[in-house]
């Protein structure tokens, strides 16, 4: 076993290399918690190596944010700086790469009206749309990992003491992230390598529909006629390669907007803006979301889906096996972006243009009148368990096994 220092180098390596895939000459945009010093200590040091220009860092106190929530005026949460704005885009313009250490703490606005953090997160949307968009097509490169924090780690650990709790989730992610190979680089090659034959499966077969099936679930999912599968390696404009999310376990593709039908239960809880929302479920009529229910969280999940129009429908459907390595931990780890490479999920809200042919060329209307959502939210849900059957529909019509007991067919 290598010793943490080694560990930790070869993640901030992964993060660099194989995510970010920094070029020489490029910006690197950090956003972190103020707990991950060291970790954004190597990342810095790993793209400078790389041949980043300039690497900025920008800090985030979750303490700082939760007395923002507690003490500031109703009208601080109607407005987002303009000058934070214009940083994002010039830095977008600039063909910058964007890395994000995602560390939640799932109970760090409980208590907080959902009306105030509604309006903060819409609000924040509406003014970074442009530096938004940039990353749902894929035009800059972007990458989401986690470290451990006091918080998350003792939402994950309870009965593990403090400085425990952050050893036994240092030693989830190195595994989970396949940083502890003796190769780390080359178990990523060939991790990809099995999603991408994956993705040219499902877009050879091009199913009309899926049909999933699970305690609580009975929906159907029609799929745009040109939609793409994707996995998580993805090109920006300058046609370099990045990996958005590390961990990644899923391939993913857009449904048809209103070709969604039926009702579906979540299987894990969801941390959305410093609150959980837990056992719930939606129900679709022609793609709009027409009821919903929750036992935690409701009046969050409500603000979700009235974020707009288009929050009222879905943008991503993601294929996730049961058996894979973060579901096999048997923890649920209150963080989407491990949660969501545990089980197979939907996202609510705006669709990715490259998950249809041509798409990333097309303009928004133009991928609205394909089938695609737009909203200025996106966020995933998830729906997968060791009960979930999912069946392919062909275009004439068949009906195609491809997960049964939440395991792919083969």
């Amino acid at each position: 076993m290598q010793n943490f220092e080694q560990l930790l180098e070869n993640y901030a390596d992964i993060t660099v290399k194989v995510g970010l895939n920094v070029q020489k000459g490029q910006d690197v945009l950090i956003f972190a918690p103020v707990e991950s010093p060291t970790f954004v200590r190597k990342t810095v040091k790993k793209a400078y190596e790389a041949g980043a220009k300039n690497v900025y860092v920008e800090w985030s106190d979750e303490d700082v944010t939760r007395i923002r929530f507690d003490l500031a005026p109703d009208e601080a949460f109607q407005s987002y700086p303009a000058w934070k704005t214009r940083g994002y885009e010039d830095l977008t313009n600039e063909n910058a790469a964007f890395l994000y250490i995602y560390s939640p703490n799932p109970d760090l606005l409980k208590g907080i009206d959902p009306e105030r953090i509604a309006a903060s997160q819409k609000n924040t949307a509406k003014a970074n749309k442009k530096f938004s968009d940039a990353k749902i097509g894929a035009k800059v490169s972007w990458t989401i990992v986690s470290v451990p924090t006091a918080a998350w780690s003792a939402k994950i650990f309870p009965d593990l003491g403090e400085e425990e709790r952050i050893d036994a989730l240092w030693k989830q992610i190195f595994t989970i992230t396949r940083t502890d190979r003796d190769n780390p680089e080359l178990a990523w090659k060939e991790h990809l390598q099995t999603l991408t034959d994956k993705v040219t499966y499902f877009n050879e077969k091009r199913f009309k529909k899926l049909h999933y099936r699970a305690p609580g679930t009975d929906l159907t999912i029609e799929l745009p006629a040109e939609h793409l599968w994707i996995s998580g390696e993805m090109t920006n404009d300058q046609g370099v390669p990045f990996r958005p999310n590390i961990p990644t376990e899923e391939i993913f593709t857009m449904p048809l907007k209103t070709g969604v039908n039926g009702t579906v239960a979540s299987t894990k809880p969801l941390n959305y803006g410093g609150n959980l929302i837990d056992h719930f479920s939606v129900t679709f009529k022609d793609g709009r979301i027409t009821d919903f229910s929750a036992e935690q969280g409701y009046e969050t999940l409500k603000q979700i889906v009235e974020t707009d129009d288009g929050s009222h429908y879905l943008g991503e459907v993601s294929l996730v096996p049961h058996h894979s390595p973060i579901s096999e931990t048997n923890l649920i780890f209150y963080n989407t972006l491990f949660d969501e490479n545990a089980s197979c999920h939907l996202a609510i809200g705006a669709s990715y243009p490259f998950n249809y042919r041509g798409g990333r060329e097309m303009t928004e209307d133009e991928l609205s009148a394909k089938g695609a959502n737009t909203s200025l939210t996106h966020v995933d849900f998830m729906v997968g368990s060791g009960e979930l059957d999912i069946d392919g529909e062909t275009s004439d019509g068949r009906l195609e096994p491809i997960f049964r007991k939440g395991n792919w067919v083969d």
